[in-house]
């Protein structure tokens, strides 16, 4: 199943909690213009209510920071984040950067702009989470690649051989038997040598 595009917005979810009623209203239009679906975060709102609706994304008013309850505080990593902000002071931005906004819009808002925010919030979304999987992939090679050198050295002393040759028997070994050089190298590690068939 393909993945949607950050452009398609058509069928989207979206949290919205803004608190001025003009720019809730410019909100809501442009959204139904965009083919959003919209959940209001109203007052007294808890959080755990509204994210059964399970929003693609969220629109959270400066306004409405911090957020209090470890319900809210959840809330950001669950879907992206667009800020909408009414000061540029350093506290008050710093109480923004720990939603970790995908995406931000300044008041007072306009409809001109809302669906730029949108497209890089679930671009900047998609791409880090390609990033973190790419990290993933990385941190696991990595480890089996300490793997394979304690067993490339294993064999090299057991053997007296050069580091071709130990991973040249280690490969051979893994071959022989249908494992990979990850595995073969991790039972080495774990016997303190090659099996009896290789060498």
């Amino acid at each position: 199943m393909s993945k949607p595009s950050s452009f398609s917005l058509r069928g989207r979810r979206a949290l919205v909690a803004v608190k001025d009623e003009r720019d809730l209203s410019i909100v809501r239009r442009q959204f139904e213009r965009l083919g959003i679906d919209i959940f209001t975060w109203e007052p007294g709102w808890e959080p755990g209510g509204a994210l059964e609706c399970h929003p693609d994304v969220a629109l959270i008013d400066d306004e409405f920071l911090p957020l209090t309850s470890p319900a809210q505080r959840a809330l950001p990593g669950r879907c992206p984040v667009i800020a909408l902000l009414g000061t540029e002071t350093p506290s008050r931005l710093k109480l923004v950067l720990e939603l970790d906004p995908a995406s931000f819009l300044v008041k007072p808002l306009r409809s001109a702009g809302i669906y730029a925010a949108l497209v890089m919030a679930f671009e900047r979304t998609e791409r880090t989470n390609e990033l973190k999987q790419h990290v993933v992939k990385l941190e696991e090679r990595l480890r089996s690649r300490r793997v394979v050198l304690a067993a490339v050295l294993q064999v090299m002393h057991s053997h007296s051989i050069a580091e071709p040759a130990a991973f040249a028997l280690i490969r051979r070994a893994a071959m022989e038997q249908r494992k990979t050089i990850e595995q073969m190298s991790a039972e080495i590690a774990a016997n303190g040598s090659l099996p009896r068939a290789t060498g």
